[in-house]
């Protein structure tokens, strides 16, 4: 499902590209976008990383065709990630399905999708395949890495996988695992998936995406876990979205209204396949695996940081990036945490608004230091 306005890099693979988990792949597309230049030095770019349904298109550029980028309000000329001065890169993930291969791209010399054939994926896999894009883009070292929520744990990964590329990282709405009851929300999802009759065990046709419902119900459930109970009462309440709905078992109440709105529209841009895939993926990280303890782990990292977390974020709750900063700290590093009051939940950094103004200044303040 790649858009018209990505630009796709063919990776130079020496040799097949093996997976974390097991599996490999001889040949990799990165679907990308880039904004200003990149300079003499070679050493000006930032990195980011997207949350997990997003794509690389992360603000407008010269094309008015475009449809707005999804940090539009942090990222653009003269803005906190300011293009003017830094070489921007957006990079959609390994495993998704916006123009990088994922599970809905084609085995090569085929028209044959990978579906569930796709190897798993993990966080670490997604970094090594950026790392091997911004250095096929010219790029010597990283400016900075910067992303929320699974774009945190990729900033976060690459802080300690490729420590010596990158002068800051900027890790927002994230931890270093993620807790038992966002698991058991993101099983949930996945089941809802995995038992659409529609999804045929992953080997439902391209054309049929659109058609799992298991994949909108997923989406309904993520959506609980983005915003906050606060948020949720002040902006639906118990109100009726067009009168009370005396048919079969709808309500017409606006909660309902907004997630069947949402989760239908999800449909129409995204692959069931790659949802289980990412979902997956972000589920399966932690930082702790073969160390003896985040210390250790967090140790290897050379960058100075930015944590920054919001008050009613219940998926990433503060106590993950307190932890975080903590451990980094301990270890010696450079580290400035915040913690946003806000209502607005884990959705809070993708959207502008006074509240999460200071986390604007934060970045801006922290880029030019």
């Amino acid at each position: 499902m790649p858009e018209e306005h990505l630009n796709i890099l063919k990776l130079n693979l020496e040799k097949p590209f093996v997976f974390k988990r097991g599996g490999e792949l001889k040949e990799i597309d990165v679907s990308y976008e880039t904004y200003g230049e990149l300079n003499e030095s070679k050493n000006n770019a930032v990195l980011v990383c997207h949350p997990l349904t997003m794509d690389a298109h992360v603000c407008n550029n010269d094309d008015d065709s475009i449809s707005p980028g999804w940090w539009n309000f942090l990222i653009g000329p003269n803005k906190p990630v300011d293009t003017n001065k830094f070489f921007v890169i957006g990079m959609n993930v390994l495993g998704g399905c916006r123009g990088t291969t994922g599970p809905a791209s084609f085995k090569p010399n085929t028209s044959e999708p990978y579906r569930t054939s796709f190897p798993e994926v993990t966080i670490e896999d997604m970094v090594d395949i950026q790392k091997m894009a911004v250095e096929q883009l010219g790029v010597k070292k990283l400016k900075a890495v910067l992303g929320g929520s699974l774009g945190g744990m990729q900033v976060l990964e690459w802080s300690v996988r490729y420590p010596e590329w990158i002068e800051k990282s900027i890790a927002i709405a994230t931890g270093c695992q993620l807790s038992s009851q966002g698991l058991a929300f993101d099983v949930v999802g996945r089941e809802c998936i995995l038992n659409d009759p529609k999804w045929e065990n992953g080997n439902y046709e391209s054309s049929e995406a659109s058609s799992i419902n298991g994949l909108a119900l997923a989406r309904m459930i993520g959506h609980i876990t983005y915003i906050s109970k606060n948020m949720m009462d002040r902006k639906f309440g118990r109100k009726f979205q067009d009168g009370r709905s005396n048919e079969g078992f709808n309500t017409g109440f606006a909660i309902e209204s907004f997630l069947h709105y949402n989760s239908e529209k999800f449909l129409k841009r995204f692959d069931p396949n790659a949802y289980l895939y990412l979902s997956k993926a972000m589920d399966t990280y932690d930082m702790t695996e073969g160390f003896k303890d985040l210390g250790e782990s967090l140790s290897r990292a050379e960058s100075s940081f930015l944590i920054v977390s919001f008050s009613s974020d219940w998926l990433f709750p503060p106590g993950d990036s307190i932890k975080l900063a903590t451990t980094l700290s301990n270890q010696g590093k450079s580290v400035t945490y915040a913690n946003i009051e806000t209502e607005l939940g884990h959705d809070a950094f993708l959207i502008e608004s006074k509240e999460t103004e200071s986390m604007v200044q934060l970045v801006s303040n922290f880029l030019v230091s």
